[in-house]
Formats: C-alpha cells, structure tokens, sequence
C-alpha cells in the first residue's frame, strides 16, 4: 500500500456523508467548479457530490450506476494516511488514518511518503 503525508491541512464539511447503491435514482444539480469531475445529487439517502461517471445522466435524474460513498477523511498537517483507493480522474484518494478511520481526501493536499 502507498502511504501519503498531508501537506494542508484537509477540513472536512458539515454536510452527513451518503452512501448511494446501484439502482438509486437521484436529481443532478450544479457541477462543481472546482471539482469539475462531481456533481451535486439529491435523493433518497440524502445529497452530496459524486464523481458523474457513476451516474446514468450527467443533468436531470439518474441511476447510480456504481456504489459511491461521500465520506470525507480530515487530515492534520503532517497527518501520515494509507491509501486505500485510488481515483485520479476526480483528484481524490480513500485513506485509512493511523486509527482506522476512512474516508476521501484530496490529492492535492498529499504527497507520497519518501522512501
């Protein structure tokens, strides 16, 4: 496994984290500006950004196409996190924190651990 050291602090926002299955419908909003992978859904379990790959349609309502969990992981300047997924086309990687917890952090607050 690649380990990574944090190189900004990462906050994570208020919003619950959804965890969305293979069949969900949901409502496409805004794309992210910043983030122009993912967009804003709404549905059943709640609403967050996700990756438009995993949707059906990229505007109006879509089926959730592959499972997406919207967790975010916070990560403390300095912060050494595992990687346990890669996603280079959003920007963002699943980490494991030394306490086991998981989440998505941003990659361009991380940098692969020397040596």
């Amino acid at each position: 496994m690649l380990d990574v050291v944090a190189v900004k602090a990462h906050q994570i926002s208020a919003r619950p984290p959804v965890q969305l299955e293979v069949g969900d419908v949901v409502a496409v909003g805004e794309r992210d500006v910043d983030w122009p992978a993912f967009v804003f859904v709404t549905g059943a379990r709640g609403s967050g950004w996700v990756p438009s790959r995993h949707l059906s349609a990229e505007t109006g309502q879509a089926t959730v196409l592959t499972p997406y969990d919207t967790t975010e992981l916070p990560a403390s300047l300095g912060e050494t996190l595992e990687v346990v997924i890669r996603d280079d086309e959003s920007g963002w990687l699943w980490c494991r924190s030394a306490v086991g917890r998981e989440g998505w952090v941003p990659t361009r607050t991380l940098r692969p651990v020397d040596g």
